[in-house]
């Protein structure tokens, strides 16, 4: 798991260099301005690209042909290897689906605030995460909530 969030990682932070030349947000700025509103959306639309990019090149392996290792072990590993492999794209679809979603909350103007609060998310908490739909704040309550659910 730690390895698809890592890639998640690098995948973001490739994306971000891309506009990093031109155009950083700043907080002296009008929030979600156009210009930031733009950044975010080039931003997730270049993450979304790069998500199916690697897609793409798990199924072409995929279709390249079954796993033919001779040796029991070896035929294991690699099953494991296809396991974590799939496991990390299904995480990605979903991140695929977040992305659509914060995509769409840019076209309707809600993109940027919380949607349990409506207070900024803040630009830092967006640049490190832009898929996040609350604040740091609520989001911890909700993961609070969520644990206090889990241990009843």
């Amino acid at each position: 798991m730690a390895s698809a969030a890592s890639e998640e990682i690098e995948i973001l932070e490739k994306a971000k260099s891309l506009f990093a030349a031109d155009y950083i947000p700043h907080d002296d700025e009008e929030y979600m301005s156009e210009k930031q509103q733009a950044y975010f959306q080039m931003l997730l639309i270049e993450w979304k690209r790069s998500i199916h990019d690697a897609a793409g090149q798990t199924l072409q392996s995929l279709a390249d042909g079954p796993i033919r290792e001779a040796d029991l072990n070896d035929r294991a590993s690699s099953e494991t290897d296809w396991g974590i492999e799939l496991r990390t794209r299904d995480r990605q679809r979903k991140l695929v689906a977040k992305i659509d979603s914060a995509l769409r909350r840019i076209a309707q103007g809600e993109y940027g605030y919380c949607e349990v609060t409506g207070d900024p998310i803040g630009l830092k908490r967006l640049v490190a995460r832009p898929v996040a739909t609350m604040t740091v704040e609520a989001q911890e309550a909700h993961e609070r909530r969520e644990k206090v659910s889990r241990d009843d």
